[in-house]
């Protein structure tokens, strides 16, 4: 199976006649860890599906303190939708935390096609659908969950997350600092060993 097909898992099926179209926009490309695809202030005319490799969105406060929004990961679509839809600058830093290779589609090319396509119609409108749904999801943890659940959840989803990106930046994403996901980290591994000896 390959990329766009996990892609579209998550929404209808495309006739192959869509399916070629909405290839036909893709521009493969590939960047190095910590290259940008866009910055805080660009306007950018692209979204991105990202084939290898991790994308964060942060942004950071007066005193340069980076806040982790989302992390992304292979076949998730990525890019400062809300720029590319209202045509005001990112609001956000995109940014690769590991060698990546990603798939470049023009908003305005794939906006064009949804009016000659009602196929592409349905799957932008199932996008958005996902992507208020995963905002939504994203909302939850940080009001609900504790840091160690949301640190679990957050393994479960991406298991072997250290090996690819810094601590640092987990623990931005999940809200809390270094030190607290050390102990958190710690604490677990001391359970285990517990529950192993049992």
């Amino acid at each position: 199976m390959n990329l766009f097909e996990n892609f579209f898992l998550h929404f209808s099926d495309l006739p192959k006649k869509s399916y070629k179209s909405f290839l036909n926009l893709a521009k493969k490309e590939n960047f190095k860890k910590n290259d940008f695809i866009t910055k805080v202030g660009q306007k950018p005319k692209s979204f991105f599906i990202i084939k290898s490799g991790i994308v964060r969105s942060f942004y950071e406060d007066k005193n340069a303190k980076e806040y982790t929004r989302t992390i992304f990961t292979s076949p998730k679509s990525t890019g400062s939708l809300s720029s590319l839809i209202t045509g005001k600058p990112s609001e956000l830093h995109y940014q690769c935390l590991t060698d990546s290779v990603l798939y470049r589609i023009n908003f305005n090319d794939f906006k064009k096609l949804t009016t000659e396509d009602s196929y592409i119609l349905k799957l932008y409108s199932e996008v958005l659908e996902f992507i208020f749904l995963m905002m939504e999801n994203r909302i939850y943890e940080l009001s609900v969950l504790n840091a160690s659940e949301r640190y679990l959840k957050l393994k479960k989803e991406i298991p072997d997350i250290e090996s690819y990106i810094a601590q640092y930046h987990i623990a931005s994403y999940l809200n809390i600092s270094p030190v607290q996901l050390s102990r958190i980290r710690k604490e677990m591994l001391k359970n285990q060993s517990i529950n192993i000896c049992k």
